[in-house]
């Protein structure tokens, strides 16, 4: 048994959504549910087939963010997992969506930060036993960093 750590970078612009899904027409399924959730999403996606051919199957509407998530799959190489990496919206925004998916069984992280995906190696294959999404607590927010946030939400129109 070998651990590994695989770092990924979303594009700037873009989130990323990783995830653990469990037969071949999911990639089907997450291009329907992400092209009918948010008008003028951008996104690629792909999913590591882990039975049969063991492919990486790939689909989405923009061809570099696509290519990323092939890139991407094939560096993580774990069984029945998909990366998407969504351009022009928000995780929030399709969340929902996905994991009303019957194919999803579990959604790792969310996030446009830098993350390290942890998995384990034996000689079957892959498997994904956690993420590291982002940096740890620096401290406890103030009532200046309060009002940073309400402010912030007010600006990306997520609060009124």
């Amino acid at each position: 048994m070998e651990f590994k750590v695989i770092k990924i970078i979303a594009p700037s612009e873009c989130n990323l959504i990783l995830g653990t899904a469990h037969f071949i027409k999911t990639v089907e399924d997450l291009y329907e549910c992400l092209v009918n959730s948010v008008p003028n999403l951008r996104f690629g996606l792909s999913f590591c087939e882990s039975s049969g051919s063991c492919l990486i199957r790939s689909s989405g509407n923009d061809e570099d963010l696509k290519q990323i998530a092939i890139d991407t799959a094939l560096k993580i190489g774990a069984g029945h997992s998909f990366i998407i990496f969504l351009r022009n919206a928000y995780p929030i925004n399709v969340m929902n969506a996905i994991k009303n998916v019957p194919e999803v069984c579990t959604i790792h992280c969310a996030t446009a930060n830098p993350v390290q995906v942890l998995l384990v190696e034996t000689e079957q294959g892959r498997g994904i036993l956690g993420v590291i999404d982002g940096s740890k607590p620096k401290g406890v927010e103030t009532k200046k960093d309060v009002e940073e946030r309400k402010t912030f939400l007010r600006k990306i129109s997520y609060k009124l």
